[in-house]
């Protein structure tokens, strides 16, 4: 678990499950998009021994060579994706749980009726061009770790409950119950209703208006993969300072001609009705520039961490919502991006090995607040020459996973961890 997936390549194939026709090849190597595209030949082989294995009731879910890792997976017997990586130390969750990603953009983007029902391929193809930002930028090295942990990533805005109040007015102002504040891709407040959102438009949602390019507003049509598979809604975002984003899930209303972007003083923007929005916004534009400049950090500026702290993830499992940063002190090393490898790829060794969920877990979790929680501790000193530390806590509905520096002792690793999970717990 060094410095893992720096020169790897991960290619993601789509292909039509009946015909074995290819609608997209997307590629990354290193962490940034590339253009290489495998040959037809190989995107033949991987699914003819797919299909072959179908053909005899074999299901083929993934493989493991010298140096890559396959996973394939069928959805509703019409699209078949295939996942192939090179990145050292590429676990079969992650690849796995990047499928489960990609077939929501999908659906998000195109709807679940033209995905199971395909009746002219060249259309799909052309239709699915609108999910290549937000795919590729799952291939990518990202910020953002809901894509693994299936949780909504958060940033705890300093001003939180001024935000959320007035975020709770403009919804009942707009009649709109689903309304969210995006800093990033990370949600910084939101509506009970938008909270309430399946798995997995909860991710996809703030992660597709990170990944589009910086526009005043926007009127997105999306599907819901849970909730409304077959019947658009509208995303409307709205810029209230460049990277803080007001989105809005809605029906017909509120009507286009609302819409109306325009630049106003002090770098506000109001493309909706600009009384509504100067009404509620305008008063906290400085709470609004407090949130914005939390950023990638995800907790509240001075927030007390301790001095080896190089990064960490916390997990709400029952909530459905996670806080991850690795800015702690970025001047030292590892890189942000090492970091960012390094905790994915602890998150997916805890999961799989010491922290698996337990079977009918999801029934289980309303009585599990009710019993006696002991905490699971593990942790792993990384090899020769590095010597950083990962170690992993879990309590209950929360789980807390740390980089720490070299120096930070090995016999205090569990009580490090357990007094910022302590510390942490009222923010999330």
């Amino acid at each position: 678990m060094g410095e893992e997936g720096t020169g790897g390549a991960v290619h993601l194939l789509c292909l039509a499950a009946s015909s074995g026709v290819p609608l997209f090849c997307r590629s990354s190597r290193g962490g940034a998009p590339a253009r290489q595209q495998l040959p037809f030949s190989v995107i033949g082989s991987l699914n003819g021994v797919h299909m072959f294995g179908q053909n005899l009731q074999v299901q083929l879910s993934s493989a493991r060579t010298e140096d890559t890792t396959v996973v394939w997976k069928s959805f509703h017997d019409s699209i078949t994706l295939i996942v192939l990586s090179s990145e050292e130390n590429a676990s079969e969750l992650k690849l796995e749980r990047l499928l489960q990603m990609v077939f929501g953009a999908m659906v998000l983007l195109v709807g679940l009726e033209e995905l199971t029902n395909i009746r002219n391929v060249e259309r799909l193809k052309k239709e699915l061009r609108a999910s290549y930002r937000l795919i590729d930028s799952f291939l990518g090295d990202s910020e953002l770790i809901g894509d693994l942990t299936q949780c909504v990533d958060c940033v705890i805005p300093p001003e939180g409950s001024l935000l959320q109040e007035a975020l709770c007015g403009f919804a009942e102002a707009t009649g709109t119950a689903f309304v969210s504040l995006v800093v990033s891709g990370r949600v910084a407040a939101a509506t009970e209703s938008w909270w309430r959102l399946g798995m997995p438009e909860a991710v996809l949602l703030p992660w597709l208006v990170g990944s589009l390019p910086p526009q005043a507003a926007r009127d997105y049509p999306v599907y819901l993969p849970h909730g409304s598979p077959t019947v658009p809604h509208r995303l409307l975002t709205l810029m209230l300072l460049p990277g803080l984003e007001l989105c809005l899930l809605c029906g017909p209303r509120p009507a286009l001609s609302q819409l109306d972007p325009q630049v106003k003083p002090a770098v506000f923007r109001f493309p909706l009705n600009p009384s509504l929005l100067e009404r509620w916004w305008q008063p906290l534009l400085e709470p609004l520039r407090a949130c914005l400049s939390v950023g990638p950090g995800a907790l509240p500026n001075g927030f007390p961490l301790h001095t080896d702290i190089l990064g960490l993830l916390l997990l709400n499992l029952e909530l459905k919502r996670c806080l991850f940063t690795v800015e702690p002190l970025r001047d030292k090393e590892p890189s942000l991006q090492q970091r960012q490898r390094l905790l994915r790829n602890f998150y997916s060794l805890v999961s799989t090995t010491h922290f698996p969920p337990e079977p009918g877990s999801s029934e289980k979790t309303e009585d599990a607040g009710h019993r006696i929680q002991l905490p699971r501790a593990c942790y792993l000193v990384l090899g020769p020459g590095m010597g950083w530390q990962l170690v992993a806590l879990q309590l209950g509905l929360r789980q807390l996973l740390l980089l720490l520096s070299p120096q930070s002792p090995t016999h205090g690793l569990r009580s490090l961890a357990t007094h910022t999970l302590h510390a942490l717990t009222p923010l999330l």
